[in-house]
């Protein structure tokens, strides 16, 4: 059995629903994930249409998370009619593509209460979430 590419194999039914979500990869405590294209009803570990970027949720020595995005082919899956998952619509919303989703603002808030009462926060991306 040949594996698949991880950019994607770039076929597909012309009339299935896309959605732009993540692929968990990585191995355990330290997860990676690929933005993908993918049919609506495939789970994860089944071939991808395209990937359309990247996103690493553990910070590296300079406490940065780093992404990477194709907008171009996002937007062109999206003028396809294809949908976001929400943590998708919050990296997208905070990358300045998209509006901030609403669940950015709830989970900023939240971390701001717990500093007014002086609880750590859980330091919990909340894209990964």
């Amino acid at each position: 059995m040949s594996l698949t590419p991880a950019s994607g194999i770039g076929r597909y039914y012309k009339n299935s629903a896309k959605i732009i979500r993540f692929v968990r990869l990585g191995c355990t405590n330290r997860p990676f994930y690929h933005i993908v294209v993918m049919e609506r009803r495939k789970n994860q570990h089944q071939p991808v249409i395209e990937q359309v970027g990247t996103y690493d949720p553990m910070p590296n020595v300079q406490k940065e998370r780093l992404v990477s995005f194709n907008f171009e082919r996002i937007r062109y899956w999206l003028g396809r009619g294809a949908h976001l998952s929400t943590p998708a619509a919050e990296l997208l919303g905070i990358a300045g593509f998209l509006p901030i989703h609403p669940r950015t603002y709830m989970t900023a808030w939240r971390n701001r209460q717990k500093v007014g009462r002086g609880e750590e926060t859980d330091g919990k991306d909340p894209v990964a979430a």
